[in-house]
């Protein structure tokens, strides 16, 4: 009989669909949901299908993938994405069969879609130094993966991107019987480039330290002299991907992307809207107002915050602009002094690339009320303006990041705030502002709650 263990993170859209597929294989007589504490209706929604759900005991995909090991009640256990919607109906025959048949004891899929950005930029050219073996899976990055509880039960999962190749690795290094299989045709969800960025780095690491600690007599780094080279060549060849993305694109979040502020909503919904206004007429110290305002969050909880930020209207056809800006080769994200957990929320809502702003901390999903100013807001040398903190240097670093060019930089803002980043970016748009020196100095002035009109000076 066969466990499917589908580690989750806020997969509400499409967990009931995955469970429900698992449930309906014949020899499926557990299906489990291993959820790294969602902030959603994921848990809700996998327990109304009949999944049985535990929380995950750390975060990261690994640990889940561990604890669902740990839990399973069979001795074959497949792993499944909860992000995947639909699944090629023999997905789970085709993963466990050679099991079964007792032709191997670790099967790993591959499927009808090209190879993504890091597996060919990154795994398989690393792969072909210190694993040459393994370049015949032709998708080692692939999540979608069967095996033996016991051979499971030995494995060190690591908690981060690098768990799926670590998993493959791990068992050619053991000898395990392994292949891969076709299922099919899957669409699953894009990564942002902050997100690839972050995925190569621990794809690479994971493929290395295994190499490292292998004891293999090849894997002489010092005599192949190799590191400081595969590090240049990653680099070259993500900045390679990256020259094609020669634009940003950089919104603000409250009162452009979202039809209010923040914190003003928050003010509302817990009834602080007092203390607040004190709060703005008495400190002028723009650190110091931030750090105050911060204070007013305490002891609110991570999903009362996200709710309040849901329940803020969106200005209408951003999602479609923001899709049209992408495929137009635009690097699209957000810089905002509000809190990364909203800015990151928006972000992924509307299928940014990236967002920055200010780090709201938390205990136990509970916020301290305390926050941290981010070093890229902070003043230096390449600064083009005298502020102390300012969205200008988050956009100047951005703009070295990833090599762009000012001219090529549109930035949306309405406020004060916005002033220095729309005036230093090859064009600065004004959006529904009632500050006449930001609409003095902006290129652009938008009178209507539209992005329609960006489209129009985004080429």
């Amino acid at each position: 009989m066969i466990t499917v263990v589908i580690p989750t993170l806020n997969e509400e859209e499409n967990i009931a669909s995955v469970v429900n597929f698992a449930k309906a294989h014949s020899h499926v007589t557990e299906v489990m949901v291993v959820d790294d504490k969602s902030i959603d209706k994921t848990v809700k929604i996998a327990l109304k299908n009949g999944a049985k759900v535990i929380t995950s005991t750390k975060l990261g995909k690994g640990a889940s993938m561990k604890d669902g090991v740990l839990c399973a009640s069979n001795d074959i256990i497949v792993f499944l994405d909860g992000d995947i919607d639909p699944y090629p109906h023999y997905t789970i025959k085709l993963l466990t069969d050679p099991i079964l048949h007792g032709e191997v004891d670790f099967v790993k899929s591959s499927f009808s879609r090209n190879a993504g950005r890091v597996t060919e930029l990154v795994a398989k050219p690393l792969l072909s130094i210190f694993f040459p073996d393994l370049l015949r899976f032709t998708q080692p990055l692939s999540g979608m993966i069967a095996g033996r509880k016991s051979w499971f039960e030995k494995l060190d999962f690591r908690d981060d991107y690098g768990v799926d190749i670590g998993i493959l690795i791990d068992f050619y290094l053991m000898n395990v019987r392994m292949k891969e299989v076709e299922i099919g045709y899957i669409e699953n969800k894009s990564h942002s480039l902050h997100s690839l960025g972050k995925m190569s780095k621990e794809v690479a690491q994971t493929i290395i330290l295994k190499a490292a600690s292998s004891k293999n007599p090849h894997y002489n780094f010092e005599e192949m002299g190799v590191l400081n080279e595969i590090r240049s060549q990653m680099e070259f060849a993500l900045k390679a991907h990256l020259d094609d993305l020669d634009k940003l694109f950089v919104f603000d979040m409250d009162n452009t992307l979202l039809q209010g502020r923040f914190i003003d909503a928050c003010a509302e919904k817990f009834y602080f809207k007092k203390e607040l206004m004190d709060i703005r007429s008495s400190e002028s110290d723009g650190i110091i107002l931030s750090k105050r305002i911060a204070t007013l969050l305490k002891n609110k909880t991570f999903s009362e915050l996200i709710e309040v930020a849901d329940n803020i209207p969106i200005v209408k056809g951003a999602k479609e602009v923001i899709s049209k800006l992408k495929k137009r080769g635009y690097i699209v994200g957000i810089i905002s002094d509000s809190y990364n957990c909203i800015t990151n929320h928006i972000k992924n809502k509307l299928h940014m690339d990236f967002s920055l702003s200010n780090e709201l901390e938390f205990s136990k999903s509970i916020c301290t009320g305390e926050i941290q100013l981010p070093s890229f807001f902070i003043n230096t040398d390449q600064s083009l303006c005298r502020h102390n903190i300012c969205k200008s240097n988050a956009l100047i670093s951005l703009l070295e990041k990833f090599n762009i060019k000012r001219e090529n930089t549109l930035t949306i803002g309405d406020s004060i705030n916005d002033l220095c980043m729309i005036k230093i970016s090859g064009l600065g748009i004004a959006f529904c502002s009632s500050n006449e020196l930001l609409n003095h100095h902006a290129d652009i002035v938008i009178k209507q709650p539209s992005f329609g009109k960006l489209l129009e000076f985004a080429k």
